[in-house]
């Protein structure tokens, strides 16, 4: 599993928040832990499958805003303590 980090400008409410969360439900739909910050300018997730940077750029353009960068890294389930 690797966690993604994708930094997005042009958000400005909640329904920004949301179309950039619907478009990447729609590309992996198996994503989890999805989080979406206006605030941060990011969206963050968590993916099983290996994530094509060019369809994810594509699609958020698509969408109208603007797609800055991504990050990937390796992620490490915590435990329940920590």
């Amino acid at each position: 599993m690797e966690k993604v980090t994708v930094r997005i400008e042009g958000m400005m409410c909640g329904m920004c928040e949301a179309h950039v969360s619907d478009v990447i439900r729609r590309i992996y739909p198996k994503a989890k832990k999805l989080v979406v910050s206006r605030k941060r300018n990011e969206a963050t997730f968590v993916s099983d499958e290996p994530v094509d940077e060019e369809k994810l750029r594509k699609a958020i353009a698509d969408t109208g805003y603007t797609f800055v960068s991504m990050k990937s890294e390796p992620y490490e389930k915590k435990g329940l303590f920590g």
